[in-house]
């Protein structure tokens, strides 16, 4: 960690937000660096007086938009020491599962990967056991990929869809912070795209992903969409890092997926549960319904952040064989698009809506939890919804052991 070591000792930084990423940033200062001085402010941008320090670190739940140098972040720091071993991994749906599917593959591999960023550990928890031989797989969202000076040897743009409404405002706006991933790179680093990314510029070779690229990959999780992250992740491990095509098959099978992402829950009286808390748009709703072969009802609704739900309300429209059961504030919103369809209900919460599809969902049918919506207001966040829906479907019956 030299360059960072040289970045930072002697230098007086504040470090803004004192999340996870703020006591990662502050334990890796005071205990692998020797900076002049370490603050820590958890307020609002009128109480950062950056003319007393050398550093800020901003963390990425801050809404931040200025261009002063003095404002950096952890992911910044790590790709100007690491960013030539760092594959880079976003996209609105899909960099999760498919971030923790290249670091399970390369590993199995026989490449010592350590999965950071947006989903696990923050990246400075790992800075002390980088070597030139590690391989950083880090997911980045939006928020991270922002203001980014540097951008990773290997970048993913997975998909773009309309999210993060409330912070950016617009989904052009939404899509400029996203490209952060790329904006830094040169004729040396690699983007993947995915198809459904608008056209964009980068000084990158591109290789271009799209759903006739999918190979004949068997896994244990349901979806295409899964299929076409799963060819991501083999095309990267094998053309970049030159692993075993066959090795990498076999490690892909063997994957089991991530909690919240069409997550079975239990077979509890005879009807299957799932659990797809992570789903917060439209789009991922919809192929939730598609990927469960015995779907029936779906628990749909959250958090209202303004986000177009016309293509969930023509789902809604063209799916007369499933049960749609609206819950919260975008519940009540797309209720209004949808009224007197008999295959749609309403219902306050999310316990509410539980016992509801207990009572209408046949034996031998699935009830998934796919809000299309943040769980913010309602929840602490996904995970504690999806926890949640767990708990309370435990309660109901006699569960059967998991698929």
């Amino acid at each position: 960690m030299k360059i960072t070591q040289e970045k930072l000792n002697g230098k007086k930084i504040l470090i803004w937000g004192y999340g996870r990423e703020g006591k990662s940033t502050e334990k890796l200062l005071l205990e692998h660096c020797s900076p002049a001085q370490v603050d820590v402010y958890e307020g609002a941008r009128d109480g950062v007086h950056e003319d007393q320090y050398d550093y800020i670190f901003v963390s990425p739940g801050i809404k931040f938009e200025e261009e002063d140098p003095r404002f950096t972040s952890q992911t910044e720091v790590f790709l100007e020491e690491y960013a030539p071993q760092t594959v880079g991994i976003t996209g609105t749906k899909g960099k999760s599962t498919t971030s923790s599917m290249l670091a399970h593959v390369l590993n199995a591999c026989g490449r010592k990967a350590f999965l950071m960023g947006n989903i696990g550990k923050p990246s400075f928890d790992y800075i002390a056991e980088m070597d030139e031989d590690t391989i950083a797989v880090y997911e980045l969202s939006c928020h991270q990929c922002q203001r980014l000076l540097v951008s990773p040897h290997i970048a993913v743009f997975l998909n773009l869809y309309e999210d993060h409404l409330d912070r950016y405002g617009t989904r052009a706006k939404y899509f400029e912070a996203k490209k952060g991933i790329t904006r830094n790179q040169t004729q040396e680093d690699y983007l993947y795209l995915g198809e459904d990314v608008p056209e964009l510029v980068t000084k990158a070779q591109r290789v271009l992903i799209g759903r006739r690229d999918i190979s004949n990959i068997t896994l244990r999780i349901p979806g295409d969409h899964n299929h076409l992250n799963a060819e991501f992740v083999y095309r990267i491990a094998v053309e970049r890092f030159g692993c075993d095509p066959e090795t990498v098959r076999t490690a892909l099978g063997s994957f089991n997926g991530l909690p919240h992402r069409l997550e079975f829950a239990g077979n509890i009286e005879g009807i299957d549960y799932y659990d797809d808390s992570i789903s917060t748009i439209p789009e991922a709703t919809i192929s939730a319904a598609k990927c469960v072969a015995n779907a029936y009802t779906m628990l749909v609704g959250g958090m209202d952040r303004g986000i177009d739900y016309t293509i969930l309300v023509d789902g809604i429209r063209r799916r007369s064989d499933l049960r749609f059961i609206l819950m919260y504030a975008s519940g009540k919103r797309i209720l209004e698009d949808v009224k007197g369809l008999p295959n749609v209900m309403y219902e306050e919460d999310l316990d509410a809506a539980l016992a509801l599809a207990r009572k209408i969902t046949p034996r031998g049918k699935a009830v998934i939890l796919s809000p299309a919506a943040a769980s913010y207001g309602y929840f602490k966040n996904f995970e504690e919804r999806g926890d949640y829906f767990k708990k309370v479907i435990s309660s109901f019956g006699d569960k059967v052991p998991q698929k």
